[in-house]
């Protein structure tokens, strides 16, 4: 029965030496609280090193490589069970605990929110169309990276806690959910769902080894790249400045060192992925290095939709324009295949 138990930990306490993010030992996931920080940081408009921000996005390898654990110790989240639901997390500043009883004492204080422009309930179309955007945001970046994404229930229906982030003693409209779904909530409901089985469905975003930087299986581009908005490789002085405020990330389908259950070699979509949490649009350009000549937008959270019908189709080289807080997935179906496993006939079922 023990044998395939999961260990997953929430790795602090209270003290000295309570936090104990990265230090559990093999066999053991963990609630990767740095995973949480660090994307709410990027999302609301922080400055955080690019560096940190890659560990986290490829499965925190400074945390949990070196003791021989794989990218699903990393248990990425960006709400639990304590602190802001993912909804209060864009429409909130500060707690607002009065109903505790603790004159609003209790809880987190510093949750790494942003309230998109007024303090929680608002009828601003502007404000309530980017909380929107943020949420997509978050849950998108979650299920796009490396580990073991977990989500707070409730936060693909937008649910809300009136900016009281210690409901533990309520037992009242502060905690239940509605189930009554307005058309907000619908949408951001079919959105997770999408975003879910888009994951599911392709082993790029779920990979069990760690990335090389480099080619493995002879496809003679590397399993993932790091550019800068304009397509230029990022280089080493890049890498702690926090000044840098956009991404360009590309995965290689065709290097996946995961096997299926035949032994066999996994073979997916390669992606680009332009993030932008800036506040302003920025241009944004298909890497030359990349030797791909079609790549075609599946996801941009700047669409109320999010997914993205019959999207453009950029070629090596140009340019597209990325909205102010959007993040961007770009496809190339399986154009990186070796001559030794050849891409799957779409045609064959």
């Amino acid at each position: 029965m023990l044998s395939t138990t999961k260990l997953i930990a929430e790795p602090w306490d209270l003290g000295e030496g309570g936090y104990q993010v990265g230090n559990f030992p093999l066999l053991w996931s963990e609630w990767n609280g740095k995973y949480r920080d660090t994307i709410r940081d990027l999302w609301r408009g922080e400055r955080c090193s690019l560096a940190d921000f890659a560990f986290r996005f490829t499965g925190s390898s400074d945390l949990y490589q070196d003791d021989g654990r794989l990218p699903h110790a990393s248990i990425n989240f960006i709400t639990a069970h304590d602190g802001f639901t993912l909804n209060d997390l864009v429409s909130y500043n500060e707690k607002h605990n009065e109903a505790n009883g603790e004159g609003n004492r209790d809880g987190e204080s510093y949750n790494r929110s942003w309230n998109c422009g007024a303090e929680g309930k608002t009828n601003d179309p502007e404000i309530l169309a980017l909380r929107a955007k943020q949420r997509r945001n978050y849950l998108a970046t979650l299920m796009l990276s490396q580990g073991v994404p977990m989500m707070l229930g409730g936060d693909e229906i937008a649910r809300t806690t009136s900016g009281n982030n210690n409901t533990y003693c309520q037992d009242s409209e502060l905690s239940w959910f509605n189930w009554q779904l307005d058309e907000e909530a619908r949408s951001l409901l079919t959105f997770t769902r999408k975003l879910i089985a888009f994951r599911q469905a392709h082993p790029i975003f779920c990979r069990h080894h760690w990335f090389f930087g480099r080619e493995i299986h002879g496809s003679g581009v590397v399993d993932i790249g790091w550019f800068n908005p304009d397509g230029t490789a990022i280089d080493d002085s890049e890498w702690h400045d926090s000044s840098t405020r956009a991404i360009n990330i590309f995965l290689n389908g065709a290097e996946i060192p995961n096997l299926d259950n035949k032994g066999q070699r996994i073979l997916d979509d390669s992606f680009l992925l332009f993030i932008n949490p800036s506040e302003n649009p920025l241009e944004f350009t298909v890497p030359g290095a990349v030797n791909a000549q079609k790549w075609s937008v599946l996801l941009d959270t700047s669409d109320p939709n999010g997914f993205v019908e019959k999207g453009e189709v950029y070629e090596r080289d140009q340019v597209m324009k990325v909205k102010a807080r959007s993040l961007v997935v770009l496809a190339c179906p399986y154009c990186f295949t070796t001559s030794d496993h050849e891409a799957p006939n779409s045609e064959a079922d």
